[in-house]
């Protein structure tokens, strides 16, 4: 009877429950967080609200928030991850071993990269694109709502399923690409791999289809007049990412594919011993990889292009030239990827042209560098807290472009691959040109949001914390790098003399933490402060594209009239005229996505389905697929009226006389 238990679970037992005190620890942070959470709910009675305005919602702004709240939710895991990491480096000289076992560090290691890039670094740009991408254009929405809503609960199952290797299991410990042989069955025969490969999988099926939405309201659904040499700058660098995303994702689908069936079913592709190639994974996740970079970097790039203009009071110089160079980005992007493994042995000639591509990238991204300066010179210049990102971005970007342009040299890249320089290159051109650029875009759109702006003092100290730390953690990696310090280090030789260094690096990471801890009371202090921060105009920092001329928060609708579009900057332009972007008094009803409870019901059966996956519980594999199907061909059944409802005129006026009331108040 208890085989047949067994069998029925596959390969979940108990003892698969954490065992070790910082994991059971962590776990049962988790869990009671989660208990604290529904009793919450519970009390207050707001669970009704809370599956009819958001959990349902096909909304674009609320799914946006959504976002960007498992954003920074992860962003606070990866931290963790970031300052275990950092401790273990600071104090692993040899006698010491430090605070954790070779095996938690590689599993802390893995976990911070896969969560920073997947799931905060996603997260945040798909949360802005929701956002401020359709009001940016003119439109009502997005071309599809309900593939947005379920883009977002499969991003949110993958989350979960990352966290839930805290709970049942292990995580992996191959790093967080999972190179084979070590992510192989005979190198890491626990579940923490099939964890990773599941929870990218979903997410990035997710990521796939937003990209696809995203491609089609930007082709189909601007506003009459605005021609694709009209749209904001913001939209360009969104439409380059994901032209990129269409390309990319499919590769990393079909990688992470194969590298299942070989843990799972005892085939072949990567396993050398059995006929397959391993560093035919390594070509395939980076065909991937290097594009992921301009997936992540590309939108950041579009929010420093609105950000710039606006607080220098001047037209964004060079947007031609700026579109030019986003679409030699996404070209270049496609064949520098050989550059992550000039030590394969492929020989010089190979070596060579990817070496002469990855330098000739960093020209297009220097002709938007000096586009945004040339903005800036003989501006009116505010120095707000998003143009304090911008400036903290400029400098470190600039530095971890330089040492790119430096490994892109193979002989150079000899020395320096697998080292920390190789980390401090990353976290440069990461850190700067993603997380610092959805920082400074989250700040500057904030009250159009939320409707009050966030407390300005408190977040340039919040960003000059990011920045000086940093520096003072990642600068020295650079140094260690050329003293011989690999990467995934979690002891060394005291002898060898890293130890200060590190202990810098680390105290580094603890004033990027402080940061991080301002964020948060920034906002805590915002919240409190609202009623004297109220933007009650739409247009609070007097900005130039055309979801400023909404209400903060804007109505469910975005627009009450289509805004008729005659040139770039088309709201800066109306207000320089004295002219009205968006006509009035002329209202019609409109109708609006409905609610759906589809999108969750698919983001819940992938999450069952993956975690039978991972434990080879095939039944529950099946019964969840086909829910999954079910709930698709259900969808697709429904009539288009089924699927939306009207708002009528009269309630459109009176919303829209009411913002009027408020313009004229303030």
């Amino acid at each position: 009877m208890l085989g047949l238990f067994a069998g029925f679970l596959g390969r979940l037992t108990l003892d698969q429950l954490p065992h070790n005190p910082v994991t059971a620890g962590a776990a049962a942070s988790m869990v009671l967080i989660v208990i604290a959470g529904i009793i919450a709910m519970t009390y207050f009675k707001k669970w009704r609200w809370l599956w009819d305005e958001w959990l349902t919602t096909t909304n674009h702004k609320r799914i946006g928030v959504m976002y960007i709240i498992v954003a920074l939710v992860m962003l606070l895991r990866g931290l963790a991850d970031a300052l275990m990491m950092r401790a273990q480096q600071a104090t692993a000289a040899s006698p010491s071993h430090g605070l954790m076992s070779p095996e938690m560090f590689q599993q802390v290691f893995s976990a911070h990269g896969t969560i920073m890039i997947f799931f905060v670094g996603m997260g945040l740009m798909f949360g802005i694109i929701n956002l401020v991408l359709p009001q940016g254009l003119g439109a009502r929405d997005v071309a599809f709502p309900f593939l947005n809503a379920t883009s977002f609960w499969l991003f949110t199952a993958g989350m979960l399923l990352i966290n839930m290797s805290l709970v049942i299991g292990e995580f992996s410990a191959a790093g967080w690409l999972a190179y084979p042989p070590l992510s192989e069955l005979k190198y890491s025969p626990g579940v923490g791999v099939d964890y990773w490969i599941w929870s990218l999988q979903i997410a990035g099926i997710g990521s796939l289809l937003s990209g696809i939405n995203f491609m089609t309201t930007i082709l189909k659904m601007r506003a009459p007049g605005m021609s694709m040499m009209k749209i904001p700058m913001f939209a360009w660098n969104v439409f380059g990412s994901m032209v990129l995303v269409a390309f990319a994702f499919p590769i990393l689908t079909v990688t992470l594919t194969l590298l299942y069936l070989d843990r799972a079913f005892g085939m072949h592709f990567f396993t050398a011993g059995g006929g397959g190639n391993a560093m035919m994974y390594v070509n395939l996740i980076w065909a991937w990889g290097h594009p992921e970079v301009y997936i992540l970097v590309l939108p950041a790039f579009g929010v420093f292009s609105e950000i710039v203009p606006t607080f220098s009071r001047k037209r964004l110089f060079g947007y031609t030239s700026m579109v030019y160079a986003t679409w030699g980005i996404v070209f270049l992007s496609f064949i520098v990827w050989l550059h992550h493994f000039f030590t394969m042995g492929a020989g010089a000639d190979v070596n060579a042209f990817f070496g002469i591509m990855t330098m000739a990238i960093a020209i297009p991204t220097g002709v938007k560098i000096f586009n945004w300066l040339f903005t800036m010179y003989q501006g009116q210049i505010r120095f707000t807290s998003p143009m304090v990102w911008f400036l903290g971005f400029v400098f470190l970007f600039t530095i971890g472009g330089v040492t790119g342009v430096l490994m892109a040299v193979p002989a150079i890249d000899y020395q320096v691959h697998n080292s920390l320089f190789l980390v401090a290159h990353f976290h440069n051109m990461i850190i700067s040109g993603v997380v610092f650029g959805f920082f400074a875009g989250l700040t500057y759109w904030f009250p159009k949001i939320f409707g009050f702006r966030l407390n300005e003092r408190i977040g340039k100290y919040a960003a000059y914390c990011w920045i000086g730390g940093f520096a003072l953690a990642f600068f020295p990696l650079y140094i260690l790098g050329l003293m011989g310090a690999t990467r995934r280090l979690d002891h060394y030789d005291a002898s060898l003399g890293w130890q200060p260094l590190f202990i810098v690096a680390g105290i580094g990471a603890m004033i990027i933490a402080l940061g991080v801890g301002l964020q948060i009371l920034q906002l805590i202090v915002s919240i409190f402060q609202r009623n004297n921060n109220r933007d009650l105009t739409g247009d609070p920092w007097n900005a130039r594209t055309l979801e400023w001329a909404t209400s903060s928060p804007p109505p469910e609708y975005n627009f009450a009239t289509i805004p008729l579009v005659t040139e770039r900057d088309a709201f800066w332009v109306a207000k320089q005229k004295g002219t009205k972007t968006i006509p009035s008094h002329d209202y019609h009803p409109i109708q609006v996505a409905k609610n759906t409870s589809s999108g969750i019901f698919i983001g819940v059966a992938s999450f069952i389905a993956a975690f039978g996956f991972v434990w080879h519980i095939w039944w529950l594999v099946l019964l969840a697929l086909a829910g999954a199907l079910a709930t698709i061909f259900y969808q697709t059944l429904r009539e288009d009226e089924a699927g939306e409802r009207t708002i009528p005129a009269a309630e459109i006026a009176a919303t829209e006389a009411a913002f009027r009331k408020q313009k004229e108040a303030a």
